[in-house]
């Protein structure tokens, strides 16, 4: 083999392994997390029958779950500052696997956050996954918190309340589905979104926000 041809071997064979190797290295959005909940529960699964809150970061964040929800078992598996395009993606992962007897989901919140998905936008995605999961779990109660009024997002007022009306509307017209509103519930008489149930970042909420959100949600819970 001559120096010419040694040459387009060897550059044949960095369009051919390079990128394979980029691709290994490459990994997915929350990919890091997601793994951590599976090695977690390859240690000690989650129990069945529980109830599974999945969504993003106000999911995640929301230390004191259990304890909110005595009477209830729980699962938290949310994750980062994921969106609804991302809980569909990990479905197989962190959620099919626990046969939960209720599925509480909060996403879509951060759909928004770019600025560049509208309502319609959210409501094609959320239904994307309500029936992937429906497709698995024909008989599992799901129930869509709705996306909060947060004051670093409120630009996005507009486009919140309009993806909350028609994901409820969506959700009126499925079975063993419940549209649970928090957004009103969290503004004050200005209808404003209330300062005092935020974290410094204007995102997250305190503990007096998760009260609200237990409030709402625990006539809905699965018995």
């Amino acid at each position: 083999m001559n120096r010419h041809t040694l040459h387009l071997v060897l550059l044949l064979l960095c369009f051919i392994v390079l990128p394979t190797a980029q691709a290994q290295d490459d990994k997915p959005p929350f990919w890091d997390e997601i793994q951590a909940y599976k090695q977690q529960d390859s240690a000690q699964m989650a129990p069945k029958d529980a109830i599974l809150f999945v969504g993003s970061s106000s999911f995640r964040m929301w230390d004191s779950m259990q304890e909110m929800f005595p009477n209830h078992t729980v699962i938290n598996r949310g994750f980062g500052g994921s969106n609804l395009l991302d809980l569909k993606y990990y479905l197989n992962d962190i959620v099919l696997p626990y046969q939960p007897k209720q599925i509480v989901i909060y996403s879509g919140e951060n759909d928004l956050a770019g600025g560049t998905v509208q309502a319609p936008e959210v409501l094609a995605r959320f239904q994307d996954v309500f029936q992937s999961i429906r497709q698995e779990m024909p008989q599992v109660p799901i129930v869509y918190v709705s996306i909060k009024p947060s004051p670093s997002r409120w630009q996005y007022k507009p486009v919140m309340e309009e993806a909350n009306k028609l994901i409820r509307a969506y959700l009126k017209s499925q079975p063993k589905a419940k549209f649970v509103d928090v957004y009103s519930l969290m503004l004050d008489k200005g209808k404003k979104p209330k300062s005092e149930i935020f974290l410094d970042d204007s995102l997250h909420m305190n503990n007096k926000g998760y009260q609200i959100w237990q409030k709402a949600l625990t006539p809905h819970l699965s018995k």
